[in-house]
């Protein structure tokens, strides 16, 4: 019987740090044992995750005795990191948005590129690999995603596609586990995955986000101001949603006290 997850070639898995991916991941354990020989598991850091997708990563490492590589961008190449050493303020896409002059939009998201795919590409190619298969975490209940996924030459294989994984599939295997990605979710998917803020979200998303922690903002208000343009046109600037909230917020006096009631906690 065809097992989508079984490795016979030098293979790359591209883990975003999501548990869709993390359960990509974990099925090919199953089926193969254990990682096999000349397949390597990749984490592309942006310094924009959220400090629990980080977390994440070490933690399925750890539970799962599984070697997990964190590659960084670099303006002269890429960097081998790990969880202590990680970037998390934003370095590495900073470094490209200095590089590039200009801001990563809807229109061109290069981001997503230079800063995942090239520094997955680099490294492999100096361990010797200049054409390999890519196992990347797309399931099944992800139509459009698995049809761009076809015509992308650097990408080889969807096996959760293959095998028809859903979304509830996922969540169903992490309810049973013993660690989770504690980041919020909405039907069945995080907000807070890949870039913390990334302008591909919707608004409302960000907005939330945004109120829930408003120094989120910082950095993407800063990238706008520096580089003077926005990352979404169809979208308020991150400065002006970091404004919007602090108003928000100044409608309500946080010295108001409660006024006592008798009906019980």
């Amino acid at each position: 019987m065809f097992d989508p997850f079984k490795i016979t070639e030098p293979t790359c898995i591209s883990f975003s740090g999501g548990r869709t991916s993390a359960y990509m991941l974990w099925r090919v354990l199953q089926s193969n044992g254990g990682l096999p020989t000349e397949t390597i598991v990749c984490f592309a850091n942006t310094g924009k995750e959220d400090e629990a997708t980080l977390r994440f990563v070490q933690d399925c490492s750890e539970h799962w005795n599984v070697p997990i590589t964190w590659l960084e961008y670099r303006k002269d190449g890429y960097a081998v990191v790990d969880y202590k050493t990680a970037s998390r303020n934003g370095e590495p896409f900073e470094a490209l948005i200095d590089k590039r002059h200009y801001l990563p939009n809807t229109f061109a998201r290069f981001c997503t590129s230079e800063l995942k795919i090239v520094p997955m590409k680099k490294h492999l190619k100096s361990l010797g690999y200049e054409d390999i298969a890519t196992f990347v975490g797309i399931r099944a209940d992800e139509p459009r995603r698995v049809a761009k996924m076809k015509d992308n030459a650097d990408i080889k294989e969807t096996p959760l596609a293959t095998a028809k994984v859903t979304v509830a599939d996922v969540l169903s295997f992490w309810d049973r586990q013993p660690f989770n990605l504690q980041t919020v979710t909405v039907n069945g998917n995080s907000l807070l995955s890949n870039c913390d803020l990334c302008f591909l979200k919707k608004a409302d998303h960000l907005l939330g986000l945004i109120q829930d922690k408003p120094e989120r903002a910082v950095w993407w208000a800063n990238m706008e101001k520096k580089i003077g343009a926005r990352f979404n046109q169809a979208h308020p600037s991150y400065g002006d949603m970091l404004s919007y909230n602090e108003k928000q917020r100044d409608m309500f006096d946080p010295a108001e006290e409660a006024i006592s009631c008798f009906c019980g906690d």
